[in-house]
């Protein structure tokens, strides 16, 4: 597994896009892991946040939903508006069915089966899969109506790229004013960027350049499960800790490193 660096940044890589099989381990660990735990956490926080003021019947629709495990913390945020999710990938869709969640479709966001505009539209580590990140958050900026909010997660920095981001068919990793940018270029405004995952920095950078060497013989199955595999009592301490960079963040502030990142924007 290679830390960092190729010279050749992975926004050129073939390997883009998701692969369905992976929707099974994910909707298997999920509900348990600190990482999920502490993401999901941290968007309940902000989308409860950006619709806090608005009238009932306020539309979310969060992209690439997946396996539901985000959809179910919009739900709670929304009590007095509807959630939709919407996937490329059926298989996605049916773990989503199957966890109860409701007003799903099956989607391409450069083509969304919808005509209604959004309050919130959410993409939670979607982007960085797309080769033409750009132009899904001009799909997303159409899809919201004035004054509306865009909420991502992405994960951050190119130097911590490894080959579990190559299986994960990942095509780049963001650095804040990359990410910034981006959406400012997309017509966004008011923009918001802040890393988060803070505590674990140090920790996903000294296991990935230790098995950097042994990746390059290891199978995708071994990868995957060494990267998600859920360790009890560490388990626990990091979902706690992680809980706390979620309430500063949701209170706007800034962390100054993270291995994910997160971005609210407005629809001019």
């Amino acid at each position: 597994m290679k830390i960092a660096v190729d010279e050749t940044p992975s926004h050129t890589s073939s390997r883009s896009g998701y692969d369905p099989v992976q929707f099974a381990r994910l909707a298997a660990i999920e509900e348990k892991h600190f990482w999920f735990t502490a993401r999901r956490r941290l968007i309940f926080n902000l989308v409860k946040s950006a619709t806090g003021e608005l009238p009932p019947g306020y539309r979310v629709l969060e992209v690439g939903c997946g396996t539901g495990n985000i959809l179910g913390a919009l739900e709670q945020a929304c009590t007095s508006g509807s959630v939709f999710g919407m996937d490329r990938f059926l298989e996605g869709l049916a773990f989503a069915k199957e966890r109860g969640r409701l007003g799903l479709l099956q989607g391409d966001a450069h083509a969304p089966p919808f005509s209604i505009p959004f309050d919130v539209v959410g993409a939670f580590d979607v982007i960085e899969h797309l080769p033409d990140d750009e132009r899904i958050l001009g799909d997303m900026y159409r899809m919201i109506r004035p004054g509306g909010k865009i909420i991502l997660t992405v994960p951050a920095y190119q130097w911590l790229w490894s080959k579990f981001d190559e299986l994960s068919h990942h095509c780049r990793r963001y650095h804040v004013p990359e990410l910034r940018e981006k959406l400012r270029a997309a017509g966004f405004q008011d923009i918001f960027v802040s890393p988060f995952m803070m505590s674990i920095l140090p920790m996903v950078w000294l296991h990935r350049k230790k098995r950097a060497s042994a990746n390059a013989e290891a199978g995708t199955e071994d990868i995957i499960a060494q990267e998600i595999r859920i360790i009890p009592v560490l388990n626990d301490l990091l979902r706690g800790v992680l809980s706390m960079e979620a309430a500063f963040v949701s209170r706007g502030g800034r962390l100054p490193f993270g291995t994910s990142m997160i971005a609210v924007a407005t629809r001019a």
